[in-house]
């Protein structure tokens, strides 16, 4: 259990500092990047290990990968800005 939490914190960890060298333009401060990958990881960890129960800790991996990214999904900005036309334009 602990090695599962250690190395899905790793994997968010690395798909966060991704994202922030990928998509630093869209994305907000660097740790709450860092700190929501982590933590999105832990929980998918947590979910699935809950789910599924010992023994299958490739899947517990995968969980926590898809909940990362998906963590990491709704810190993204829209790439440019929004041009917004007034209602008597």
């Amino acid at each position: 259990m602990l090695l599962e939490a250690l190395s899905s914190a790793i994997l968010g960890l690395a798909l966060a500092w991704a994202a922030t060298h990928r998509l630093a333009h869209r994305l907000p401060a660097r740790p709450l990047v860092l700190s929501t990958g982590v933590a999105g990881a832990l929980f998918g960890s947590f979910v699935m290990h809950s789910a599924l129960d010992a023994g299958h800790w490739l899947l517990v991996l995968l969980g926590a990968v898809i909940v990362s990214v998906a963590s990491l999904s709704l810190l993204l900005r829209p790439a440019g800005r929004l041009r917004r036309r007034s209602a008597t334009a």
